[in-house]
């Protein structure tokens, strides 16, 4: 299957054989992807070869062959973007969050346009632990992953902003007990991230363990790399 003009973003690249690179990709109407760039590594590339960097909004032609295409041409849309220190780990950790989430060819438009906004939204971002949690609860929400963080679980009654509770990673919040081996978060926490209103620095750090919590428990019980360096 030949595919022309779709839109992409570069997750990862690493060399294949002498002159080319397997390359991972995120598509608006395939989803993640694998291809190999043939050649673009060579001193004359077929293809851009300044045009396969992270971050950048992408037209690609390539053809399907199996479980990997092959990428017959690169364009680069728009101005490209570039980023450094904390806001390039930061998505550089995006990246590897939705390598390790989504699964090959399976299309998720919503995805690729809320990934596109929060690239476009770095550049000028200030409160960089805040953008990113919105994005993780975000993306589990449209991988079918959505947290539940208005209501008790066990009850179905409103969640007290007083009260703590503890949150059981794909149950969601029950009233904390000191049997509770959970994660303890207090109602007010979990409601401020589900009407997405920035909370301070404390209670941010404790999102972010929330957040954790719960990609681990999607993941298997794995770690991602990119938290090695946010610790």
């Amino acid at each position: 299957m030949r595919v022309l003009a779709e839109s992409a973003f570069l997750l990862h690249a690493r060399p294949y054989r002498e002159t080319s690179a397997l390359v991972e990709l995120f598509t608006r109407d395939y989803g993640r992807i694998a291809a190999v760039a043939r050649g673009v590594r060579a001193s004359k590339p077929r293809l851009q070869r300044g045009a396969l960097s992270p971050f950048q909004f992408l037209s690609i032609d390539f053809l399907q062959q199996g479980d990997l295409a092959l990428l017959l041409a690169v364009e680069v849309v728009g101005h490209p973007l570039y980023f450094t220190g904390t806001k390039l780990q930061s998505a550089l950790y995006v990246n590897e969050l939705l390598t390790r989430l989504t699964e090959r060819n399976d299309p998720h438009a919503a995805v690729f346009q809320r990934y596109a906004a929060l690239l476009a939204e770095l550049p000028e971002c200030a409160h960089l632990g805040w953008t990113l949690r919105r994005f993780e609860r975000d993306l589990l929400a449209l991988l079918g992953y959505g947290l539940q963080l208005g209501q008790e679980t066990a009850s179905g009654l409103p969640l007290d902003p007083l009260a703590d509770y503890a949150y059981e990673p794909g149950h969601g919040p029950r009233l904390w007990s000191e049997q509770s081996s959970a994660l303890r978060c207090r109602g007010s926490e979990l409601l401020a991230l589900q009407a997405d209103q920035q909370p301070d620095a404390q209670v941010l750090g404790k999102l972010r363990q929330l957040m954790r919590t719960v990609i681990r428990h999607h993941l298997g019980g794995r770690e991602l790399d990119a938290w090695r360096v946010f610790r």
